[in-house]
């Protein structure tokens, strides 16, 4: 078995391919140990898996997957986790603009006992239009996730198998994998990487992602938060709306027996919105139950614990040491 797993996706990257093995394979091959790299094809339309499968057929320690269509970046990656064999999985994109020879640092810092090691692109080679929403959503992030790192959108990160097996990716989750990680108590720290400009082709990111951003951050912060126990979020917004509109029906009855006006007259949108506040509050603790009946399906079928072991110690011969002294 490998003890390094390097796994690098491609969309689209054929003039990339060739350069990026060799380098890989040259550091790697200093590291002096085990390896293999795992290149995820995520259907690419020009030479990238032709190129790939010829890597593959000369080296043994290449593994190459090729998925039916283009799934995007989170699902190549957790196709190459899934497949990759290694104690130590790194990850890096395949557009060249990750420089493999930062690889052993990734290993130094996994080797003093981290979890997750994250590369920080201290100078951003990207235009200010791409630079400033990305500093703030990088902010954001650490101030939702409680992980304090500068850089949680770049690819290369270094990882141990037995805790990214733990984080399930869907969607564009993998720039929060510190954040996912974090939550089973991984130790986390971060090192400050070169930003390579671009060799070949264009980037597949747009300011666009900006919006799509701001959206998982929301999914996180209620995952992080909220995952295990939804009735306290939905339940707390809905004993307040039901509170509010009590106390505000509470204020109409009373105004009504005090002066006798008809409260639909007078007071017809205040009596509305009470009615509204206490609706909504009711359907609110409801979503929030049927979220802890999900949660709780789902622990019962998976079999899974909620909680993520460190390490178990169990003394042994405690009689036998006992009874010799």
């Amino acid at each position: 078995m490998p003890k390094y797993s390097i796994v690098v996706p491609f969309h689209n990257e054929d003039e990339s391919v060739t350069a990026l093995y060799d380098r890989l394979k040259d550091v790697m091959e200093h590291v002096g140990e085990s390896f293999e790299v795992v290149f995820v094809d995520d259907g690419s339309r020009d030479r990238t898996y032709r190129l790939l499968e010829e890597i593959a057929a000369v080296d043994s320690r290449v593994l190459v997957i090729k998925l039916r269509r283009n799934f995007g970046q989170t699902s190549a990656l957790a196709a190459g986790f899934d497949h990759a064999q290694g104690d130590i999985i790194l990850a890096m994109d395949g557009d060249l603009q990750h420089d493999p020879a930062e690889i052993p640092e990734f290993l130094a810092k996994i080797e003093e006992g981290y979890d997750v090691v994250s590369g920080w692109r201290v100078q951003r080679q990207d235009g200010l239009l791409r630079r400033l929403p990305s500093r703030c959503a990088n902010w954001l992030m650490a101030r939702l996730s409680g992980v304090d790192i500068h850089d949680f959108g770049t690819t290369f990160k270094a990882y141990r198998r037995e805790v990214i097996q733990n984080i399930p990716l869907y969607g564009e989750m993998h720039r929060f994998i510190p954040a996912l990680a974090s939550w089973y108590g991984a130790s986390i720290c971060e090192i400050p990487i070169r930003n390579v400009n671009r060799e070949n082709g264009k980037s597949h990111y747009g300011i666009s992602r900006t919006f799509r951003v701001f959206f998982d951050l929301v999914t996180i912060r209620f995952l992080l938060r909220y995952m295990m126990r939804p009735l306290h979020l939905f339940g707390s917004i809905g004993m307040l709306g039901m509170l509010g509109g009590t106390g505000l029906a509470g204020w109409l009855l009373a105004l009504k027996l005090m002066t006798g006006q008809p409260v639909m007259a007078a007071h017809s949108p205040l009596f509305v919105i009470a009615g509204v506040l206490i609706l909504a509050g009711i359907q609110l603790i409801g979503i929030g139950l049927i979220g802890e009946l999900q949660v709780r399906h789902y622990h019962a079928a998976s079999h899974r614990a909620p909680y993520a072991v460190d390490r178990i110690i169990r003394a042994r011969n405690v009689e036998s040491i006992v009874d010799n002294n």
